[in-house]
């Protein structure tokens, strides 16, 4: 089942499209400096993942865990994905089973490395290929100390997909297993990130500007 991590597609430090030519909402539309990955670019990205995570775990049962609340946008795309895959498939095995797991991080713009895990029964994991899919690995803290608390199931193996990888300075070192983007150290929104649980309906993963930074600097 091993196989070498590909890697993500790059984006350059200036890389970004005008908001303008893209549909932002209105009441969004004065605190977003520019879009960073539009939707359709991200939907090709994740069937390429999708096909990707399908070849590595070839006659294998993979128990999808999504990380709410920023990974469910990636996670039903990648699950739509993998049923298009198996819909015509012949296998004589169950492909992908799934779950959810809640885990906090964040506070305002920054990843806190103090992870808090709810949502999840341990004890079903035991003998299970786990996936987690998550948003964006950011510092990598979260995972790095995710990855550890999940193996204390016992499952087969732990991986991670990840929409987004940041080139965070601060990072930790931990790499996904199977990755989208390769992005600059910027805060993203949209796509399901938040800023303080504002811009999660966004279609695109856009970078937010002082304005925005400045309108939801509490989420209260």
């Amino acid at each position: 089942m091993a196989q070498a991590r590909k890697k993500p597609i790059y984006l350059a430090n200036d890389a970004s499209f005008p908001k303008e030519h893209f549909l932002v909402p209105n009441h969004y539309s004065d605190y977003i400096d520019s879009v960073l990955i539009p939707h359709g670019l991200i939907n090709d990205r994740v069937e390429k993942l999708a096909q990707d995570i399908r070849a590595a775990y070839e006659g294998q049962t993979i128990h999808l865990l999504c990380v709410l609340k920023g990974g469910s946008a990636f996670f039903h795309i990648l699950i739509e994905k993998l049923r298009l895959f198996h819909k015509y498939n012949t296998c004589d095995y169950v492909p992908f089973t799934f779950d959810f797991i809640k885990v906090k991080s964040y506070d305002g713009l920054h990843s806190t490395g103090n992870v808090q895990v709810s949502g999840a029964d341990l004890s079903k994991f035991k003998g299970k290929h786990l996936l987690l899919v998550e948003d964006i690995i950011d510092t990598g803290k979260t995972m790095a100390k995710l990855v550890p608390y999940l193996q204390e199931s016992e499952p087969a193996s732990v991986r991670v997909a990840s929409l987004l990888e940041k080139r965070n300075p601060e990072s930790c070192g931990f790499l996904g297993d199977f990755v989208g983007f390769s992005i600059p150290d910027k805060f993203v929104i949209g796509f399901c990130l938040d800023y303080n649980e504002i811009f999660r309906d966004l279609d695109h993963i856009c970078i937010i500007n002082d304005a925005g930074v400045a309108k939801w600097a509490s989420s209260s």
